[in-house]
């Protein structure tokens, strides 16, 4: 099947659910998009259900408790098998991206199939029929992933005029592996966040009755990286839940285990935004 450039057309736009502006959190979900366009589906090589491992199953729903503190959240409907919104712009594929010879990346992300524009699957092989041009990229970024960043930036600008301290909760799931733990909590290795907001959200989470473990096997992407400034009192952290905390077996439903996970991101949530709004509490925090 030939797909014509021209039917590639422009993805959905990320929503801006507003809050209160109560608490100075920002939520941000870039990988649950489900708006799977006609054109992208006919891209594929075995149709939309070979699309849907990219997503994290339902965070845009999981986060309701803590969106119910007042907090604003930014979600890409887009999905990520379009456009990976936690990727650098640069993060190019030549796989699936036409390009002069010799440029691309050579980051490890790209390498694995995937960067900007996801090349394949470990388990699902190639997922394109044809690479994409300049052009289609380029519509990609302008409906998509600018949109998305321009929105976090905007957000997190408005909550640092209001608090001075702010904090990112970049909202993720992923795969169960053995001996993996239930939460992982990524600040790229110390460089996105205060140490004692890291700290606090650890401990939260484990109060929680959750296990964690910190930026292993997920240290953080470009989302968290690219919005953090810690010295100027931005901080940024990447939430990486396994999905049968929360899911069914299937792995496409709420499981028993959903409201007890979305508590947890609530009390997350909750406990560093109090803990920012008050000075005198975060040297406690930090101990």
């Amino acid at each position: 099947m030939t797909i014509r450039p021209a039917e590639a057309g422009a993805l959905a736009s990320p929503r801006l659910i507003p809050g209160t502006g109560r608490l100075p959190v920002l939520l941000s979900v870039p990988h649950a998009g489900r708006a799977y366009p006609n054109w992208l589906v006919r891209l594929s090589r075995r149709g939309q259900d070979s699309l849907r491992p990219l997503e994290d199953p339902l965070v845009d729903r999981l986060i309701w408790r803590a969106q119910a503190l007042g907090l604003s959240c930014v979600i890409a409907d887009a999905p990520r098998a379009a456009i990976d919104c936690n990727r650098a712009e640069d993060e190019l594929d030549p796989a699936v991206i036409s390009m002069p010879p010799g440029s691309g990346h050579d980051g490890w992300r790209v390498r694995a199939g995937l960067g900007l524009v996801p090349a394949r699957l470990a388990a699902g092989g190639e997922l394109w029929r044809r690479r994409i041009g300049p052009a289609e990229l380029k519509t990609r970024l302008d409906t998509a992933w600018r949109p998305y960043h321009q929105l976090v930036a905007e957000q997190l600008a408005s909550l640092q005029r209001r608090h001075g301290e702010v904090l990112l909760l970049d909202c993720h799931s992923m795969p169960w592996r053995p001996n993996q733990a239930e939460l992982v909590i990524g600040d790229r290795h110390g460089t996105t966040a205060a140490a004692f907001v890291s700290d606090l959200c650890r401990r939260t989470a484990e109060v929680q009755g959750f296990s964690t473990a910190s930026n292993d096997p997920y240290a953080g992407g470009h989302i968290i990286a690219a919005h953090a400034a810690p010295v100027r009192g931005i901080h940024a952290v990447q939430l990486e839940l396994d999905r049968r905390c929360y899911l069914d077996s299937a792995g496409r439903a709420p499981g028993p285990g959903f409201d007890r996970s979305a508590r947890m991101i609530q009390a997350i949530a909750e406990t560093l935004g109090n803990a920012l709004l008050d000075p005198s509490a975060l040297p406690v925090a930090a101990e």
